[in-house]
């Protein structure tokens, strides 16, 4: 799309794969642009968990997301906007993202659906944690802070990023697990989309020219549905799109559900695929024409003791756990091509070590080489695209 209905914003596609949907392109803000395709990094509560952001700078990340619940709650949109912003309160420069919220409150309220939406676990048949009832004016819930009852509803998540100041922000859509059926999943899809047209008139009301909106598709495993979705979506003025809701229960399956569901999204609107962080699945979410992810996972896992490597160095797993014993005296890198501070400076015996003495520079070191591994694959895989070899290099990874 050259040129935008959005003064500060725009998304151009540069270079398109013959073989597959998958596309380079720039995705404008006021804050600077992003390389599509591109991985945003969750700073979830105002803050990455181990490291600063001017390390992320270093590092190479383009764009960052905060949480809109965790903010809500604590300190609470207008305070933020008060103390200038999140960009400012951070010290973050570059483009920010913010997402509704309405994931959070499902996921802690449904106790563990959050992994269950995306079937990588059981059901857990407990919604007393947080989330009290889902009505048509929103979803009524219990602060983990103190106590208190809120009623997240898209006017008033369209307020609370208005006030965040992030960049690109999402509608508010309701979230349904892996288990349900159709009619469920259709009248949750039905209710996303009555409050995703409350938020985009929420957002013009008050729109500046400083953030833009992005839609969420829902539709669960449904083509139908996800048909549906697809149409209202791109039937209103959203800048971007993201593909939310349930994606099945295997990794297999979710290939399927983003390949259908691509399907049905605007071709020159930027997307975005909500939570997914896996190399499997960045290659295929690219190859179906996704521009942007995000994932808490490669920088949780690093706190834990994961590395995460290319295929060649895990037998095809894609990371190692460092805290496993075979690393005790092992005196290479954790990957001699990679440029981080961590594999440039330490062993992985030196890293097996730090865990098991519970010295927090362990989780540090591989929270920015996780950090490190994310940047080089998305450079990897815009190169590959820019010089028609796609194809081949997905089958290499």
């Amino acid at each position: 799309m050259n040129g935008s209905p959005i003064p500060s914003f725009g998304f151009e596609i540069m270079h398109r794969d013959k073989g597959s949907q998958a596309r380079c392109g720039h995705l404008r803000t006021p804050h600077g642009s992003v390389e599509t395709p591109n991985f945003i990094f969750c700073a979830t509560k105002g803050a990455m968990k181990s490291v600063s952001l001017q390390q992320m700078r270093e590092a190479g990340a383009e764009i960052i997301l905060s949480n809109t619940y965790h903010l809500l709650l604590r300190p609470g949109g207008r305070a933020v906007e008060r103390l200038g912003g999140l960009h400012r309160l951070m010290d973050w420069q570059g483009p920010l993202l913010t997402d509704s919220g309405g994931f959070q409150i499902f996921s802690l309220g449904h106790g563990g659906v959050a992994q269950e939406i995306k079937g990588h676990r059981p059901f857990e048949n407990d919604y007393s944690r947080t989330l009290i009832r889902v009505e048509e004016e929103g979803a009524v819930f219990r602060s983990y802070v103190d106590g208190k009852q809120f009623r997240l509803s898209p006017e008033l998540v369209m307020e609370t990023q208005r006030q965040l100041g992030a960049d690109l922000v999402l509608a508010l859509d309701e979230c349904t697990p892996f288990h349900v059926g159709k009619a469920e999943t259709e009248a949750s899809m039905e209710r996303s989309h009555r409050w995703e047209e409350r938020s985009l008139k929420a957002f013009l009301a008050h729109d500046d020219g400083r953030q833009a909106l992005y839609g969420i598709l829902q539709g669960g495993v449904y083509e139908d549905l996800r048909a549906r979705s697809g149409a209202y979506i791109a039937g209103r003025p959203f800048f971007g799109q993201a593909i939310g809701g349930s994606l099945g229960d295997t990794a297999e399956r979710m290939h399927e559900v983003v390949a259908m569901t691509s399907r049905y999204l605007h071709p020159e609107r930027p997307t975005h695929l909500l939570g997914i962080s896996g190399f499997r699945d960045i290659w295929n979410g690219v190859a179906c024409g996704v521009d942007t992810f995000d994932c808490v996972h490669p920088t949780r896992v690093a706190r834990h003791g994961i590395a995460l490597v290319p295929p060649s160095l895990a037998e095809g797993r894609g990371f190692l756990n460092l805290k496993n014993s075979r690393f005790r005296c092992d005196d290479n890198p954790i990957n001699a091509d990679c440029p981080c501070y961590g594999c440039r400076s330490f062993t992985r015996s030196y890293l097996h070590y730090l865990f098991h003495a519970r010295e927090l520079l362990g989780g540090q070191l591989l929270t920015m080489h996780n950090v490190a591994f994310m940047v080089q694959l998305m450079r990897q895989i815009r190169q590959s695209i820019r010089e028609g070899r796609f194809a081949e290099a997905r089958k290499e990874w």
